[in-house]
């Protein structure tokens, strides 16, 4: 059997795979039509970048034998997401969906770079991962499958 460290970087891997082809073959007018409260795809996607490089960091801290992040830090996830979607005001689609790209490799190298036991049910590298990585993916490829199924 595969450690659970394998497995989860092969889940984190395949369940960005399923997102992407949930948004793959979007216009540019197609990702930025809002239908999750105030969210198009385009803010989904933003939102699960902002919690990668989020993740990668806490993953960082972690490496030195740190806390992931101190606590109480991300109570509030909906200040959090505000801030991410402002933050990205700008950022063109197509440019979005390259910093997807690039942050989920940065998350899964956070992750790669860490001790085995990390990953154990209690290990301080399974939820900091799996929140920004195949948990969080899954919960979104969801939503825009269901959304395109109309």
């Amino acid at each position: 059997a595969m450690s659970e460290k394998a497995t989860m970087l092969r889940e984190a891997d395949l369940a960005f795979g399923e997102l992407r082809g949930a948004f793959d073959g979007l216009t540019d007018e197609d990702m930025r039509r809002v239908w999750l409260g105030t969210w198009s795809v385009r803010e989904i996607l933003i939102h699960i970048w902002g919690w990668h490089d989020e993740m990668a960091a806490a993953l960082g801290r972690v490496a030195k034998g740190d806390a992931p992040y101190p606590k109480g830090t991300y109570d509030d996830f909906d200040a959090w997401n505000a801030r991410f979607v402002d933050q990205k005001a700008g950022v063109k689609s197509a440019d979005v969906v390259a910093e997807v790209e690039t942050s989920h490799r940065k998350l899964v190298a956070a992750a790669a770079a860490l001790p085995e036991p990390l990953f154990a049910v209690d290990g301080a590298a399974r939820g900091p991962f799996d929140g920004a990585g195949a948990g969080h993916y899954r919960e979104h490829t969801e939503q825009i499958r269901q959304w395109r199924q109309g």
